[in-house]
C-alpha cells in the first residue's frame, strides 16, 4: 500500500504542473478542473486494477487499457513539467534579483508565463494524441513489410522462394475480431510458399487463444505453417495451482498449434524437397538472454541438418542469434525472430530514421541485420501486450523471397 501512496503523490505533483498550464491559458474552470478530475479517475482506475481486481499478476485487457490512459495522462506531465519548472527556476532567481536590485529592470514579464505554457502544451499534444491514437487504431494498423535477400548457395531450385513471418500474437490482448480476420486474410494474400510463427502464441494461457482458433486456422501455405514457442507461451508470468497445472497449460497450447495447422518444432527441423534439393527449416524452443528461458538447443534440433544445407533458423528472441547462433559452427543463412515488438512506439521513416528506446535493450530490434554472412530478421509482431497500442512502430506482416546469386543492388 505505502508503494501506491508514493507513487499517487508523484503522479498528483506532476498533474499540478499541467493544471497550472492550463489555468494560465484560460479563465474558464470547466478546462482545468475537467483535466484534474479526469487524472485522478485514470489514477484511481490504475490502482484499482492492478492492486484491487482479481487475478493481480494477469495482464487482463483492463489492466493494459488502465496502463495505456495513464500513460497518455503521464505523456503530459512528462512534457510540461521540465519546461515550466525551468521557467519557475528562472522566475525564483529573478525574484531574487530584483529584490536584491530594486532599481534594476525588472525580469518578470506576465506575458511570459502564457506563452511558455501555449509551447508546453502544444509540445504535450503530440505524445498524449499519439498514444491515445495508438491504443484507438494503431494497434491494428498492418503493414507488410517485403524484402529480397540473395544467397550464392541457394538451391536452384529455391530461387525466388517466398516466406510470411509473423511472430508475438498475443491473442490475449485482441479486441476486435474483425480486424484479426482482416490481418489474417492479408497474410494469405501474401501467397508465399511457407508461413512461419515465431512465438508468444498467448499472453499466459492456451485458453486466450480458443476464441481465435477458427481464423487463424485460415492460415495456408502450400509447403506449410511452421512455428516454435516465445517466452510467454510457458505460462512463467503467472500463478498456477500446481506445477501440473502449468505443464498442461502448454500440453493445451502445443494442441492448439496442432489444431490449426501448425507445425510446432521444439528443438527440432523439417526439410522442404523440390526436384531433389533441399532446404532445411529449424526451430528452437525460447532462448533469450538475461532472466528469459533458455530451453532452445541448437544441437538438438540440427540432429538431422548436414552442415552444407541451406538453413532457416526459427528462434524468437535475437538475443540468440547474437550469443549463439551466428557464432555457431553451422552456418544458419537465415534467422527469423521476433520478441521485442519494436517496443510499440518509435520512430520510423524508411531512409531517414528508425529509432526506439528497446535499441538500448537489443541490439538487432526491428527489421533486417546481417553479420558474418548471416541474415536475422526481428519481426516487430502482429499483435501487442502491456500497452493495448501502438505509436509509429507497426504491426507487421514479413515477406521475404529468397534470390539465388549476389546482391547487385
Amino acid at each position: 500500500m505505502y508503494r501506491w501512496v508514493i507513487f499517487a503523490i508523484i503522479y498528483l505533483i506532476l498533474v499540478v504542473y499541467g493544471y497550472q498550464a492550463i489555468k494560465t491559458l484560460t479563465k474558464n474552470k470547466w478546462a482545468y478542473f475537467s483535466f484534474i478530475g479526469l487524472s485522478i479517475l485514470v489514477l484511481s482506475n490504475f490502482i484499482f486494477q492492478f492492486s484491487v481486481a482479481s487475478d493481480s499478476r494477469v495482464l487482463t485487457q483492463s489492466k493494459s487499457y488502465a496502463f495505456g490512459f495513464l500513460l497518455a495522462f503521464m505523456s503530459i506531465s512528462m512534457v510540461v513539467v521540465p519546461i515550466l519548472f525551468s521557467e519557475d527556476i528562472i522566475r525564483f532567481f529573478a525574484g531574487i534579483f530584483n529584490k536584491v536590485h530594486p532599481s534594476k529592470k525588472n525580469f518578470h514579464v506576465p506575458s511570459r508565463r502564457k506563452f511558455i505554457s501555449k509551447i508546453a502544451l502544444g509540445l504535450a499534444a503530440i505524445p498524449f494524441s499519439s498514444l491515445l491514437y495508438g491504443m484507438y487504431k494503431g494497434k491494428y494498423n498492418f503493414r507488410v513489410l517485403k524484402y529480397t535477400l540473395h544467397f550464392e548457395d541457394l538451391p536452384d531450385v529455391f530461387d525466388g522462394y517466398k516466406i510470411t513471418q509473423i511472430s508475438d500474437i498475443h491473442s490475449g490482448s485482441f479486441d476486435n475480431r474483425e480486424k484479426i480476420a482482416y490481418a489474417v486474410n492479408l497474410v494469405n494474400e501474401q501467397k508465399s510458399d511457407t508461413i512461419l510463427f515465431t512465438g508468444d502464441m498467448v499472453n499466459n494461457k492456451a485458453s486466450e487463444m480458443l476464441p481465435w482458433k477458427d481464423l487463424f486456422g485460415k492460415l495456408e501455405a502450400k509447403d506449410g505453417v511452421y512455428s516454435v514457442l516465445g517466452n510467454h507461451d510457458y505460462g512463467d508470468y503467472v500463478e498456477w495451482n500446481t506445477q501440473n497445472e502449468k505443464l498442461q497449460n502448454l500440453e493445451e497450447l502445443k494442441q492448439i498449434q496442432k489444431d490449426i495447422g501448425f507445425d510446432l518444432l521444439l528443438n527440432d527441423s523439417r526439410f522442404i524437397e523440390k526436384n531433389g534439393e533441399r532446404i532445411a527449416i529449424i526451430g528452437v524452443e525460447n532462448w533469450g538472454r538475461g532472466p528469459f528461458k533458455k530451453a532452445g538447443d541448437l544441437k538438438k534440433a540440427t540432429e538431422n541438418i548436414n552442415k552444407n544445407d541451406f538453413k532457416i533458423l526459427m528462434s524468437h528472441d535475437p538475443s540468440h542469434w547474437e550469443d549463439e547462433v551466428i557464432s555457431d559452427e553451422y552456418k544458419y543463412h537465415l534467422t527469423l525472430s521476433g520478441h521485442t515488438h519494436g517496443m510499440q512506439f518509435g520512430i520510423e521513416i524508411p531512409g531517414w530514421i528508425k529509432w526506439s528506446p528497446i535499441k538500448w535493450r537489443y541490439k538487432y530490434w526491428a527489421g533486417i541485420y546481417k553479420e558474418l554472412d548471416q541474415y536475422i530478421n526481428v519481426n516487430r509482431g502482429f499483435g501487442y501486450l502491456g500497452y493495448p497500442g501502438r505509436v509509429g512502430i507497426w504491426p507487421e506482416i514479413t515477406v521475404i523471397e529468397l534470390k539465388k546469386g549476389k546482391d547487385l543492388a
